[in-house]
């Protein structure tokens, strides 16, 4: 394991136990994203660094009881706490690099990355590995509970030029991962890019 997933493991470790508790009002905003991402019933999609799953009830929801829901994640405490919440019977729980996801190529619809990029060590290959797990036109969505600035402040910094969700970052990192952006917004209340695999 590298350093960068140790430095990652670390962070997330100590945290796992109250990061509900921290963040009690986030769930409307995942819910909303997730309604963007167009699912429909049957649909197979990935939670890529799933957290404590809280994508996962619903992502559930929208692909109901025939669809295929994978929440991946590199902290095993995250997991442990996704599963102490009850929210491993809302999707199949992985302990996995969303650089090197246990996946087969293109058997995805869709694709839930919630405050992932930040913690990608080699943000274009993590996007690439997403892609490859997605079937063309599959959907990608790039999401925070709050948008960067209000993130910003939460961590006592200034908006950096170099953001990785800076529009004029994100965009040509996702073109050059397959994906095509097709809608960009950063309000205070949530952060959703979304893209599609161009076949």
């Amino acid at each position: 394991m590298s350093d960068d997933h140790a430095h990652v493991q670390e962070f997330f470790s100590v945290r796992a136990a109250d990061w509900d508790s921290r963040f009690p009002d986030d769930g409307p905003a995942y819910t909303g994203a997730v309604a963007e991402l167009g699912l429909r019933p049957g649909d197979r999609v990935l939670d890529a660094g799933c957290g404590t799953g809280r994508a996962l009830p619903p992502l559930r929801a929208a692909v109901g009881p025939s669809g295929v829901v994978v929440g991946a994640d590199l902290t095993p405490a995250m997991l442990r706490a996704a599963r102490r919440a009850g929210r491993d019977r809302d999707g199949r729980l992985l302990l996995a690099d969303a650089c090197r996801l246990p996946l087969r190529s293109r058997s995805l619809d869709a694709v839930f990355a919630a405050g992932l990029i930040a913690h990608l060590p080699r943000p274009e290959e993590g996007l690439a590995e997403l892609a490859r797990v997605v079937r063309p036109g599959g959907v990608l969505a790039v999401f925070h509970p709050i948008g960067r600035a209000a993130l910003a402040a939460r961590q006592g910094r200034r908006l950096a030029p170099d953001d990785l969700r800076a529009e004029p970052n994100l965009r040509p990192l996702l073109a050059a991962a397959g994906w095509r952006m097709t809608s960009y917004a950063d309000e205070d209340t949530r952060f959703l890019a979304l893209a599609v695999l161009d076949g």
